[in-house]
Protein backbone atom coordinates (compact mmCIF):
# COMPACT_ATOMS: atom_id res chain seq x y z
CA UNK A 1 0.00 0.00 0.00
CA UNK A 2 1.06 3.46 -1.01
CA UNK A 3 1.17 6.25 2.08
CA UNK A 4 -1.75 8.01 -0.01
CA UNK A 5 -3.88 4.63 0.89
CA UNK A 6 -2.63 4.30 4.63
CA UNK A 7 -3.77 8.36 5.02
CA UNK A 8 -7.12 7.64 3.93
CA UNK A 9 -7.64 4.48 5.70
CA UNK A 10 -6.48 6.23 9.01
CA UNK A 11 -9.03 8.77 8.10
CA UNK A 12 -11.45 7.17 7.69
CA UNK A 13 -11.51 4.89 10.91
CA UNK A 14 -11.13 8.10 12.76
CA UNK A 15 -14.23 9.37 10.96
CA UNK A 16 -16.48 5.92 11.58
CA UNK A 17 -15.58 5.84 14.98
CA UNK A 18 -16.32 10.05 15.34
CA UNK A 19 -19.84 8.78 14.28
CA UNK A 20 -20.08 5.57 16.39
CA UNK A 21 -19.59 7.99 19.20
CA UNK A 22 -21.53 11.08 18.03
CA UNK A 23 -24.51 8.44 18.10
CA UNK A 24 -23.95 7.30 21.27
CA UNK A 25 -24.01 10.71 23.06
CA UNK A 26 -26.88 11.48 21.05
CA UNK A 27 -28.83 8.40 22.17
CA UNK A 28 -28.14 9.40 26.11
CA UNK A 29 -28.79 13.34 25.05
CA UNK A 30 -31.95 11.92 24.27
CA UNK A 31 -33.12 10.23 26.91
CA UNK A 32 -32.31 12.84 29.36
CA UNK A 33 -34.24 15.51 28.06
CA UNK A 34 -37.10 12.78 27.54
CA UNK A 35 -36.71 12.62 30.99
CA UNK A 36 -36.87 16.40 32.10
CA UNK A 37 -39.56 16.86 30.05
CA UNK A 38 -41.29 14.49 32.14
CA UNK A 39 -40.60 16.01 35.38
CA UNK A 40 -41.69 19.54 33.31
CA UNK A 41 -44.88 18.04 32.77
CA UNK A 42 -45.51 16.38 36.73
CA UNK A 43 -44.90 19.67 38.20
CA UNK A 44 -46.61 22.10 35.59
CA UNK A 45 -49.36 24.42 37.41
CA UNK A 46 -52.14 26.65 35.41
CA UNK A 47 -51.21 30.31 36.92
CA UNK A 48 -52.76 33.75 36.15
CA UNK A 49 -50.14 36.32 35.76
CA UNK A 50 -49.15 39.84 34.67
CA UNK A 51 -46.42 39.30 32.50
CA UNK A 52 -44.29 42.94 33.06
CA UNK A 53 -40.94 42.59 30.76
CA UNK A 54 -39.32 39.83 28.49
CA UNK A 55 -35.79 40.05 27.50
CA UNK A 56 -33.01 37.64 26.64
CA UNK A 57 -30.45 38.24 29.62
CA UNK A 58 -27.24 36.29 31.22
CA UNK A 59 -28.52 34.03 34.16
CA UNK A 60 -26.44 36.05 36.07
CA UNK A 61 -28.66 39.52 35.93
CA UNK A 62 -31.96 37.63 35.52
CA UNK A 63 -32.58 37.58 39.51
CA UNK A 64 -32.72 34.27 39.84
CA UNK A 65 -32.65 32.64 42.63
CA UNK A 66 -28.75 31.69 43.67
CA UNK A 67 -29.32 27.71 43.99
CA UNK A 68 -30.33 28.16 40.37
CA UNK A 69 -27.32 29.87 39.20
CA UNK A 70 -25.16 27.20 41.42
CA UNK A 71 -27.17 24.47 39.78
CA UNK A 72 -26.39 25.35 36.38
CA UNK A 73 -23.33 23.99 34.12
CA UNK A 74 -20.55 26.69 33.86
CA UNK A 75 -20.46 26.95 30.00
CA UNK A 76 -24.53 27.66 30.40
CA UNK A 77 -24.05 30.66 32.68
CA UNK A 78 -22.82 33.15 30.21
CA UNK A 79 -25.36 32.27 27.36
CA UNK A 80 -28.17 34.71 27.43
CA UNK A 81 -31.64 33.01 28.05
CA UNK A 82 -35.42 34.19 27.78
CA UNK A 83 -36.74 35.97 30.85
CA UNK A 84 -40.02 36.94 31.55
CA UNK A 85 -40.72 38.97 34.83
CA UNK A 86 -44.00 38.31 35.91
CA UNK A 87 -46.35 39.58 38.56
CA UNK A 88 -47.76 36.30 40.12
CA UNK A 89 -50.52 37.07 42.55
CA UNK A 90 -48.52 39.38 45.00
CA UNK A 91 -45.03 38.70 44.45
CA UNK A 92 -43.06 39.18 41.13
CA UNK A 93 -40.97 36.45 39.86
CA UNK A 94 -38.35 35.87 37.39
CA UNK A 95 -39.67 33.21 34.82
CA UNK A 96 -37.10 31.33 31.85
CA UNK A 97 -39.26 31.23 29.06
CA UNK A 98 -39.48 28.23 27.03
CA UNK A 99 -37.44 29.81 23.64
CA UNK A 100 -40.32 28.57 21.60
CA UNK A 101 -43.27 30.37 23.02
CA UNK A 102 -40.87 33.58 23.66
CA UNK A 103 -42.10 35.54 21.09
CA UNK A 104 -45.83 35.02 21.76
CA UNK A 105 -45.33 36.28 25.42
CA UNK A 106 -47.48 39.92 25.65
CA UNK A 107 -46.01 42.59 27.12
CA UNK A 108 -48.03 44.44 30.16
CA UNK A 109 -50.94 42.07 29.57
CA UNK A 110 -52.10 39.49 31.91
CA UNK A 111 -51.98 36.04 30.48
CA UNK A 112 -53.12 32.15 31.79
CA UNK A 113 -49.37 30.62 31.67
CA UNK A 114 -48.71 26.88 32.60
CA UNK A 115 -45.59 26.83 34.85
CA UNK A 116 -43.35 24.74 35.97
CA UNK A 117 -41.18 25.66 38.82
CA UNK A 118 -39.43 28.80 37.28
CA UNK A 119 -39.93 27.13 33.53
CA UNK A 120 -42.40 29.01 31.70
CA UNK A 121 -44.11 26.21 29.32
CA UNK A 122 -46.98 28.00 27.65
CA UNK A 123 -49.31 30.95 27.39
CA UNK A 124 -52.94 31.50 26.84
CA UNK A 125 -54.55 34.87 26.25
CA UNK A 126 -57.69 35.57 29.00
CA UNK A 127 -58.85 38.47 27.17
CA UNK A 128 -58.44 37.78 23.33
CA UNK A 129 -55.99 35.51 21.14
CA UNK A 130 -52.46 36.12 21.73
CA UNK A 131 -50.55 37.41 19.02
CA UNK A 132 -48.45 35.03 16.71
CA UNK A 133 -44.65 34.42 16.72
CA UNK A 134 -43.69 36.54 13.31
CA UNK A 135 -43.01 34.99 10.71
CA UNK A 136 -39.38 34.04 10.05
CA UNK A 137 -36.70 35.73 7.41
CA UNK A 138 -36.34 35.10 4.60
CA UNK A 139 -32.58 34.20 4.06
CA UNK A 140 -29.96 35.97 1.72
CA UNK A 141 -30.15 32.74 -0.89
CA UNK A 142 -34.47 32.45 -1.05
CA UNK A 143 -34.48 36.62 -1.81
CA UNK A 144 -31.94 35.86 -4.19
CA UNK A 145 -33.57 32.97 -6.20
CA UNK A 146 -37.14 35.31 -5.97
CA UNK A 147 -35.60 37.83 -7.31
CA UNK A 148 -34.32 35.84 -10.24
CA UNK A 149 -37.60 34.05 -10.63
CA UNK A 150 -39.22 37.88 -10.66
CA UNK A 151 -37.08 38.58 -13.58
CA UNK A 152 -37.40 35.50 -15.61
CA UNK A 153 -41.53 36.28 -15.14
CA UNK A 154 -41.90 32.34 -13.48
CA UNK A 155 -43.96 32.62 -10.29
CA UNK A 156 -41.96 32.27 -7.34
CA UNK A 157 -41.95 29.54 -4.66
CA UNK A 158 -42.82 29.35 -1.17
Amino acid sequence: MNTWQWVLLITLIVLIAAIVVLYFLGRKAQKKQEEQQKQIEAYKQHVTMLVIDKKRMKLKEAGLPQAVIDSTPKLMRNSKLPIVKAKVGPQIVSLVCDEAIFDMVPVKKEVKATVSGIYLTSVKGIRGALPQAPAKKKGWWKRSIEKLQEKAGAKPVK
